[in-house]
């Protein structure tokens, strides 16, 4: 019984992290999804450049938890001039499809370098560890990760490694945004193909 209850367990988890993987040929997943009382969306795995996941968060989660709990989840901003083009973890044109945080992002970036995002922002990417990962929990704090130039913009960073070397470079800066973390977990596919998009537009 003990060993069938481990290997259920050990399935689960495959669940959660194997399916994330995306194929080359399949489309990326982009926007806020709704499931019953929980809100989807899609994120890089830090670790492991191209892997997506998905972050779910209960609607009515504390939006504070305790400092020594929290873990970085990176939102790498885009400019409408990038010439990267993939689909983003959240799109905002031709519409928004994240909006609960997408139009304050986009502001917020335009208001820090106007030069870069000041004539429109493409969308953004989410990038966080996956279970198993140095820095992997259950309470994540947003760190905006904005491009200093538009030639920078032109790199799609889905590692955090990647994002190291822009910021050591000069050519991003990150902004931490802790009135903002918030508690949520990894799913797999299969809850976010079942979950409604949100999106206005």
């Amino acid at each position: 019984m003990f060993h069938r209850l481990m290997v259920l367990l050990a399935l689960v988890v495959l669940g959660v992290v194997g399916s994330a993987s995306i194929a080359s040929a399949t489309p990326l997943p982009s926007g806020e999804r709704s499931f019953h009382n929980v809100t989807l969306e899609p994120a890089y795995n830090a670790e492991n450049a191209g892997q997506i996941g998905y972050l779910s968060t209960p609607n009515k989660a504390p939006m504070h938890a305790n400092p020594v709990a929290w873990s970085p989840l990176y939102v790498v901003e885009y400019p409408i001039t990038t010439t990267v083009t993939e689909t983003l973890n959240c799109m905002h044109v031709p519409f928004e499809n994240c909006p609960s945080h997408g139009d304050a992002l986009a502001g917020a970036a335009a208001s820090i370098f106007p030069d870069v995002y000041g004539i429109g922002v493409r969308g953004h990417d989410h990038v966080g560890d996956f279970p198993g990962g140095a820095d992997f929990n259950f309470a994540w704090e947003p760190i905006l990760v904005l491009f200093t130039n538009s030639a920078a913009a032109n790199n799609h960073l889905v590692t955090d490694a990647q994002i190291a070397d822009a910021v050591a470079s000069h050519n991003a800066i990150e902004v931490p945004l802790s009135f903002a973390t918030f508690n949520c977990a990894w799913v797999n596919v299969s809850l976010w193909n079942m979950a409604t998009p949100i999106a206005t537009g």
